[in-house]
C-alpha cells in the first residue's frame, strides 16, 4: 500500500513502514500546496501528515483508496478531523511522548522572561557589560509565587508538577475537574478561569484549540491579571488575543510574556518582535531529538495499525463506515 509523508523524518520510524509499504516522501525543504497534497492523496492508502493543513477543499480531492490521516503532533487542529470522519477517513495523533518536553519549554519560557535570560545575553554580546550593577537586569522571583494553569490535562499537570520544586502555589482551571484524590497528589488546587488569572503570578496555557478556547485570553482577562504577573503560551496561538496581547505588553498591563505559538503563524504580530519583555520562539515546544524521533513511531504505529485493518491506539475521531 502507498503511504505519503509530507516531510522528512528520522530514518528509523520510517524503516518499519519501508518493510511494508511503498513510502513516498516530500524532499522539498517546504511543506506540499494543496495542490500538490491532493495530487499525492490520491491514490495514497495512509498520509503521514506532518504540519500540513487538511481542510475540507483538500478533503474533497483526496482519493477513496484514503484510510488514515496520521498526524505527526499532539494537537491536531490543522485537520478537520471531522468532516474525515464523515468521509471514512480515520485522524490519529501522537498523545504522551511529548508530554515532559513540552512541560520543559513551558518552563524554560517561564524562566526566560521573568529573569530576563534573552535581553540580558542580548546585552552581553552587545558590548554593554562593564561589570557588576546591583540593580542592572533585574527580574522576577519564581520560588514561592503563584502558577496558574489553564488547561490540566497531561502537560498542564507535567507543568504542575515542576512548579512544587519551586515551592510554587499551583492554581488550575480545566472543564473537567480533577478527582480530589488527584488533585491531592500533584498538589493543586482548581478555581475558575477569572479567578486564575486574576490572582496569578504566572498563567500557562495548555489547552486545545476549539471555538471555545479562541482568545479565551484577551483583552477584558489580560486587563484583570497582575502588572507584576506573567503569561506563558505553550499551547496554540489562537487561544490568544495577540494584538490585545501586545497593547498590554506595551502599557505595562502584565510584566511580560513567553510565547512559542502564535495567532496567525509563522506571522508574529508586528510589534511584538520589538518589546524587550517578551520571548519568542518557533513552536518548538516538542523540539529534541529524542521526542521528534518518538512522535514519528507513535505516528508509524498508528498508520501500520490502520493498514492492518485495525483499530489504531490513537484514533481521534470516529469515521463512517465506508
Amino acid at each position: 500500500m502507498k503511504v505519503y509523508v509530507s516531510f522528512w523524518l528520522p530514518e528509523a520510524p520510517l524503516n518499519a513502514l519501508r518493510e511494508k509499504h511503498d513510502v513516498t516522501i516530500n524532499d522539498k525543504e517546504e511543506l506540499p500546496s494543496a495542490d500538490d497534497l491532493a495530487a499525492q492523496l490520491s491514490d495514497a492508502d495512509a498520509f503521514l501528515c506532518v504540519g500540513s493543513r487538511v481542510d475540507r477543499a483538500v478533503l474533497d480531492r483526496v482519493g477513496d483508496r484514503l484510510k488514515i490521516i496520521a498526524n505527526w503532533g499532539v494537537g491536531y487542529n490543522n485537520i478537520d478531523a471531522d468532516y474525515a470522519a464523515q468521509k471514512g477517513i480515520m485522524v490519529t495523533n501522537t498523545p504522551d511522548v511529548l508530554t515532559e518536553t513540552t512541560a520543559d519549554m513551558a518552563w524554560a519560557l517561564l524562566m526566560a522572561v521573568a529573569r530576563r535570560v534573552v535581553e540580558a545575553d542580548t546585552y552581553v554580546r552587545a558590548g554593554e557589560f562593564q561589570g557588576f550593577k546591583p540593580f542592572a537586569m533585574l527580574g522576577s522571583d519564581v520560588w514561592g509565587k503563584t502558577l496558574g494553569v489553564v488547561g490540566f490535562g497531561r502537560i498542564g499537570q507535567a507543568v504542575g508538577r515542576r512548579a512544587l520544586g519551586f515551592g510554587m502555589k499551583v492554581l488550575y482551571y480545566d472543564a473537567v475537574r480533577l478527582s480530589p484524590e488527584a488533585e491531592r497528589e500533584i498538589p493543586a488546587t482548581y478555581v475558575d478561569l477569572d479567578t486564575l488569572v486574576k490572582v496569578s503570578d504566572f498563567v500557562s496555557l495548555h489547552v486545545p484549540l476549539a471555538e471555545d478556547t479562541r482568545h479565551l485570553i484577551d483583552a477584558a482577562r489580560l486587563s484583570t491579571m497582575k502588572p507584576s504577573a506573567f503569561l506563558v503560551n505553550a499551547a496554540r496561538g489562537p487561544v490568544v488575543d495577540e494584538q490585545a496581547l501586545l497593547e498590554a505588553l506595551r502599557d505595562g498591563t502584565i510584566a511580560g510574556a513567553g510565547l512559542d505559538v502564535f495567532e496567525r503563524e509563522p506571522e508574529v504580530t508586528p510589534g511584538l518582535l520589538d518589546l524587550p519583555n517578551v520571548v519568542l520562539t518557533p513552536h518548538t515546544g516538542s523540539g529534541t531529538w529524542e521526542t521528534r524521533t518518538n512522535m514519528a513511531h507513535v505516528a508509524v504505529n498508528n498508520i501500520l495499525a490502520a493498514l492492518d485493518g485495525g483499530t489504531p491506539p490513537n484514533l481521534v475521531n470516529k469515521p463512517a463506515t465506508r
